[in-house]
């Protein structure tokens, strides 16, 4: 599959983005959603088949869609981008237009690269802001993440509240383009991504 996004960070290099593709992510995306860093992504117990079949749904879901991130050429995250008007947040958060939902996921390391994470979410966050039409991305991390709720404050989301969803108490957290280009400086290519 083509990448359809591109952003060379100042200290790690080129990352960049495709659609994932179910059935040939499948095995590599299942060694990472259920590896006991990402019990958070609620896949733990899931099997390749499994994991195939949810990617195979958000890839037919005509407002969801999931893109593996790769770092300098090799597969390191997971990025998934939704309209919570319609999942996600459906009757939980006060949707505008112009929302987008976002979740993202680092690939396990052994050896971990300082501030990896931190380039993986500026990426993601750089390239759903370069289609025009995006205001705010949303997110609802689980209250217990404390990671993550630290890392998001980093690049410029603000708390909204806490929400109950059927499966995690959730963190609702916003992030406008202006606060974060404020929190990153990052610069935004003109465009809209696929």
């Amino acid at each position: 599959m083509t990448d359809v996004f591109t952003r060379v960070d100042p200290g790690l290099g080129e990352f960049t983005l495709r659609p994932v593709d179910p059935d040939t992510d499948a095995a590599l995306l299942h060694r990472w959603v259920t590896h006991p860093k990402a019990v958070f992504w609620l896949m733990q117990d899931a099997d390749e088949a499994g994991v195939a079949a949810e990617y195979r749904r958000i890839a037919e879901h005509p407002h969801h869609d999931a893109y593996l991130g790769s770092w300098r050429g090799r597969p390191a995250f997971l990025a998934e981008r939704y309209d919570p008007a319609h999942v996600e947040l459906v009757g939980l958060h006060d949707a505008r237009p112009g929302d987008v939902g976002m979740h993202f996921l680092c690939a396990p390391a052994d050896d971990p690269t300082h501030g990896f994470t931190r380039a993986v979410i500026t990426t993601v966050l750089a390239w759903i802001f370069a289609d025009p039409a995006t205001h705010r991305v949303v997110v609802e991390p689980d209250v217990r993440n404390t990671a993550v709720h630290a890392l998001n404050s980093a690049v410029g989301f603000e708390v909204v509240g806490t929400v109950a969803k059927p499966e995690k108490d959730a963190l609702l957290s916003i992030c406008t383009r202006t606060r974060f280009l404020a929190a990153t400086g990052a610069p935004i290519p003109s465009g809209t991504p696929a």
